[in-house]
C-alpha cells in the first residue's frame, strides 16, 4: 500500500521538504559571531556559484535543454550548500551538526530530484519509481514465444503486451527492447486479422515502456476494445533514443539512425511478425514532447509509410537548443539536413498530401506549443493536410500526455479504419 503514495502531490513531497529544511537549519546553527559574519556568507556565495554552474553549464551539457522550475534549482543549490557547509563549518561543528549537514544534503538533493519528477510526471508514485529504477517490466508483459505457444491466450479478452527485439535492419540503430500491444481481436479466429498500427514515441528522456507505465496507453486501448468488440490497432512502443540521455529527435545523424529505425525497421518487422497492414492509411505516429515533434516530422517526410499523426506537446521542428546548436548537435553542422527535417520547409517542398490527417494537442499552459501548432496547421492546410489543434487542461508533463492520448484515441481509431472501430 505504501508504494502507491504519490510523489507528485500530497503529504510525501511536502514532508520531504519540511524535513530537509529542518536538517539544513540544524546544520547551519547559530554558532559564534565569526561563523555568522564570515563563514556563513562564504557558504551561501559558494553554494550559489555551484547552483548557477550546474544550471547554466552542466545541465545543458547533459542534454537538459528545457527550463526547470525555480524551486528545483533552489533545492539543488541547498544540497550543494549543505556540502559546502560541512567543509567550511567542520571545525566549529559537533558530530550531530555534521550529521545534520549530511542528511540535509541528501534530503535536499532528493527534494530537488523529485521536483524534476513533479515537473515531468515521470514517476507518479513510490511504486512506479521502485519498479522503474529496478528495471522491472510493466505489468502484464509477456514474451513473443508465449503468445505463439497459445492458440487462445488471455489476450482474446484484453489483448497482450509483448516484449520484442526488433532487428536494426537496415538502420543499424542500436536500441533497447521495445513493446507491442496486440488488441483482443488479434487473438480471435484461426487467422490473425490484418490490423493497422500506431507507433508510440515518448519524450526526450524516456524509455519505450513510459507510454505503458506512465502514459497508460495500454489501459486506454483496453478500455476502447472493451466497448468495441475487442477492436483496435496494434500499438508499437518504439525506442527513438537508444538511451536516456541520447536526444535524437527521431532523425538520422550523430546520435544514430533513429529515423531509419522508425520508418523502415519497425514497419517491416511488425508486418512480418504480426501480419499488420503496410498501407500508409493504416499507419500512424503518436508522440509526446519530443515524440510529438517526431510525429509531425515522420509523417510529413514519409507519407508513403505513415498516413496519420498525433502530436502531443511537440515542438515546431527538431530542437536541442538554439538553431545553431541543433544544426551542430543533430545534423553534424549541415544546414541542408536541418532544412530537410523542418516540417514547414518539408511541407512546402513536398506539395500536395492527398490523404494525410493529424491532430495537435496542447495544454492550457503551453502557449508556445499552441502557437507553433497553428503555424503547422496553416502550412499543412495549403497542401491538403487535414489537421486540428485541441487545447486541453494541463501542462507539459506525462499526466497531460496520458489524458490527451485517451481523449484522441477514438478519433485515431476512426482514421485507421478496418479493425479498429467496426466489424472486420
Amino acid at each position: 500500500m505504501g508504494l502507491e503514495v504519490s510523489l507528485l502531490k500530497g503529504w510525501l513531497p511536502v514532508g520531504l521538504e519540511v524535513v530537509a529544511a529542518v536538517m539544513l537549519l540544524l546544520a547551519i546553527g547559530w554558532r559564534d559571531v565569526r561563523w555568522r559574519t564570515r563563514r556563513l556568507p562564504l557558504v551561501i556565495f559558494g553554494s550559489a556559484v555551484l547552483g548557477v554552474l550546474v544550471a547554466k553549464v552542466i545541465a545543458p551539457g547533459l542534454g537538459f535543454t528545457d527550463p526547470l522550475p525555480v524551486h528545483v534549482w533552489i533545492w539543488l543549490t541547498a544540497a550543494f550548500g549543505a556540502l559546502v557547509l560541512l567543509g567550511v563549518g567542520w571545525s566549529t561543528a559537533g558530530w550531530s551538526r555534521r550529521l545534520a549537514a549530511v542528511l540535509a544534503a541528501v534530503l535536499a538533493a532528493v527534494v530537488g530530484a523529485n521536483g524534476i519528477n513533479q515537473f515531468v510526471g515521470y514517476y507518479p508514485t513510490v511504486g512506479d519509481a521502485v519498479a522503474g529504477l529496478q528495471g522491472q517490466p510493466p505489468p502484464g508483459q509477456v514474451s513473443l514465444s508465449q503468445i505463439k505457444d497459445h492458440k487462445d491466450p488471455a489476450g482474446a479478452q484484453s489483448g497482450e503486451l509483448v516484449a520484442v527485439t526488433i532487428p536494426a535492419v537496415p538502420s543499424g540503430f542500436v536500441h533497447r527492447q521495445e513493446l507491442v500491444y496486440l488488441p483482443p481481436v488479434w487473438f480471435r479466429g484461426t487467422h490473425h486479422p490484418v490490423l493497422p498500427v500506431v507507433e508510440m514515441i515518448g519524450a526526450e528522456h524516456s524509455k519505450p515502456e513510459n507510454w505503458v507505465r506512465i502514459g497508460d496507453a495500454v489501459k486506454t486501448a483496453q478500455a476502447y476494445a472493451a466497448q468495441h468488440h475487442g477492436l483496435g490497432p496494434i500499438l508499437v512502443f518504439a525506442d527513438a533514443t537508444a538511451n536516456f540521455a541520447n536526444d535524437t529527435e527521431c532523425v538520422n545523424g550523430p546520435h544514430g539512425q533513429a529515423e531509419d529505425h522508425l520508418y523502415r525497421d519497425i514497419p517491416a518487422y511488425i508486418s512480418a511478425t504480426f501480419g499488420a497492414s503496410r498501407d500508409p492509411k493504416s499507419w500512424a505516429v503518436a508522440g509526446f514532447s519530443m515524440g510529438g515533434t517526431c510525429a509531425i516530422g515522420l509523417t510529413t517526410e514519409h507519407p508513403g509509410t505513415f498516413g496519420h499523426f498525433v502530436d502531443i506537446s511537440g515542438d515546431q521542428y527538431p530542437n536541442t537548443g538554439t538553431k545553431a546548436q541543433t544544426i551542430a548537435n543533430l545534423f553534424g553542422g549541415s544546414a541542408a539536413a536541418y532544412a530537410a527535417h523542418d516540417p514547414l520547409t518539408v511541407i512546402a517542398k513536398h506539395g500536395r498530401y492527398p490523404a494525410l490527417t493529424g491532430r495537435y494537442l496542447d495544454g492550457t499552459e503551453e502557449k508556445l506549443h499552441a502557437r507553433e501548432a497553428n503555424l503547422l496547421i496553416a502550412a499543412g492546410k495549403k497542401e491538403g493536410i487535414v489537421s486540428k489543434l485541441t487545447v486541453l487542461p494541463g501542462t507539459h508533463n506525462w499526466q497531460f500526455a496520458e489524458s490527451a492520448f485517451a481523449y484522441i484515441y477514438p478519433w485515431l481509431c476512426e482514421q485507421l479504419g478496418p479493425g479498429t472501430h467496426k466489424s472486420l
